[in-house]
């Protein structure tokens, strides 16, 4: 089991023999965004078996890097999401999947579980109607809990249930997070009620706004840092892998 961070909530994770995307990204540019640290992904970045896709905003949905996509790969996206993002329908070549919390998918041995995520899911700016941001749960030969893009919530470990990593998302792309979003302290508290053998913490220190660099700067670099020391702290039983970009890891597995 293995898995690979390429920057903001862009990871692979490989699992008895299946390669999972998530949320891939794989721009310089995106809108008002750059990518200020580590370089774009290689092309084998974009191969995989499935692709999980949290919510509908623009860095976590992006179609040029779906568009990079092998036909057939399996993707799956929230509910209603091919009617919110038209764009979605000229990846036909694609095994387009809408799921919502409590769906499950097979994708070879290994089996990915929908659940919900505390989280704006809409397609911004574009209309008002609404997506479900979802989390995802990697059943293989461990149990791997992507986040996406989520607060904390009473339920959370309830639903996820017993995990062996966890991939908290600990920042964001520009400065000032709302509490539809984990910062290090809040994914450290997350990190105590899930306990998961192994965390690596993503999307964080990849996009900044273009003309903002000098605007707070310490939550583009150091979320990451912040987030291994309050994890020590509040969950000081969980191992935290904090990845460069391109980085893989090969976290522990409890089964």
């Amino acid at each position: 089991m293995e898995i690979t961070w390429w920057g903001h909530a862009t990871c692979t994770v490989e699992d008895s023999g299946v390669r999972l995307l998530t949320d891939p990204v794989f721009a310089r540019r995106l809108a008002h965004l750059r990518r200020r640290r580590g370089a774009p992904p290689p092309a084998r970045a974009a191969v995989a078996d499935a692709v999980l896709v949290s919510h509908l905003h623009a860095d976590h949905l992006h179609l040029p890097s779906l568009a990079r996509l092998a036909a057939g790969t399996k993707l799956l996206v929230p509910k209603g999401a091919v009617r919110a993002v038209p764009g979605l329908r000229r990846l036909a070549r694609l095994d387009v999947v809408e799921v919502e919390p409590g769906d499950t998918e097979k994708v070879g041995p290994v089996t990915v579980r929908v659940v919900p995520a505390l989280h704006d899911g809409r397609r911004m700016p574009v209309g008002p109607r609404r997506s479900p941001a979802l989390g995802f749960v990697v059943d293989g030969r461990a149990r791997t809990y992507f986040a996406g893009d989520t607060g904390l919530f009473d339920t959370m470990a309830e639903e996820t249930g017993p995990l062996d990593v966890a991939l908290l998302p600990v920042g964001g792309w520009g400065p000032g997070l709302g509490h539809h979003h984990l910062d290090p302290a809040r994914a450290a508290e997350a990190l105590r009620r899930l306990a998961p053998a192994s965390a690596v913490p993503v999307h964080y220190g990849t996009y900044w706004p273009i003309g903002m660099d000098a605007v707070r700067p310490h939550e583009f670099h150091s979320p990451g840092d912040e987030f291994v020391r309050k994890a020590a702290v509040s969950a000081p039983g969980v191992r935290v892998h904090l990845l460069a970009h391109g980085q893989s890891v090969r976290p522990e597995v409890r089964r």
